[in-house]
């Protein structure tokens, strides 16, 4: 009964986090926005927005995935998983990249709605590029969503520290307004912020402009990256849950079988 609420609320969520993009971009395809606009030389808003929009989806999908690994903890199904015949480390992975595919499958899904809305790529060749930046970037959230999960032992908490991370990250990402003109203590947080270079890197190979360059966005994202999955793999294998309920599941293996 438990798994079978863990999958309707999972896919409830799911469905969610495909429903707000989709509003978002039929409801502000025509909106025009401010002349600071015309700045990233995107030309309407739509092509402006549309990056953004899809980052945003795969930023919400991937670092709410750590939700699962507590939801997991607290009703025992990881139990059944860190008893499997395989490191934690692998367990870890695994899971990163369930939910990095899936967090990437639903950035596909709003590229499409996208073209529905009248989003039009520099061309079709770039489309390919713009799936693996999303599949980077879901990588490096769903780590970072991970580590964040193995270190926590409750939902509330872990919806909390997310709420307080995710805005910040997507209103300082550029994803709704260009990253020129601003402030210099505005532009130095958007210079450190890893999803700034997700959408920087989505709109350089969808549209054709992009802030940083698509090669220090590569760059970024990829180190950030590798950095996260290390943090991720370290608080996994660490964590309260892998050292103290793992042995007691091995005793009561043991006592099992004896």
């Amino acid at each position: 009964m438990a798994e079978a609420d863990q999958k309707v609320s999972s896919l409830a969520l799911k469905n969610h986090r495909l429903i707000r993009p989709a509003a978002f971009i039929f409801n502000r395809a025509r909106i025009r926005l401010w002349p600071d606009i015309r700045k990233s030389r995107a030309g309407s808003y739509l092509q402006f927005l549309a990056p953004g929009v899809i980052a945003m989806t795969v930023l919400f999908t991937s670092i709410f995935s750590g939700i699962e690994l507590i939801w997991d903890k607290q009703f025992g199904f990881l139990k059944e998983t860190l008893v499997a015949p395989v490191s934690r480390l692998k367990i870890m992975f695994g899971r990163t990249l369930g939910g990095a595919t899936v967090a990437t499958m639903q950035g596909i899904i709003v590229l499409l709605i996208t073209f529905i809305a009248g989003f039009r790529p520099v061309s079709i060749a770039s489309i390919p590029a713009a799936i693996f930046l999303m599949a980077l970037t879901a990588l490096l959230f769903t780590a970072l969503g991970t580590a964040i999960a193995s270190a926590l032992d409750d939902m509330q908490g872990f919806q909390m520290i997310m709420n307080f991370l995710v805005m910040p990250l997507f209103f300082l990402s550029g994803a709704l307004f260009p990253l020129e003109g601003l402030p210099a203590s505005i532009a130095f947080v958007a210079r450190i912020n890893p999803l700034a270079y997700g959408v920087d890197g989505l709109r350089g190979v969808l549209v054709g402009t992009a802030h940083f360059g698509i090669g220090m966005d590569l760059l970024v994202l990829g180190g950030v990256c590798a950095l996260f999955l290390a943090i991720g793999a370290h608080l996994f294998s660490k964590s309260r849950f892998s050292r103290l309920k793992g042995y007691k599941v091995l005793c009561e293996i043991i006592v099992y079988v004896s």
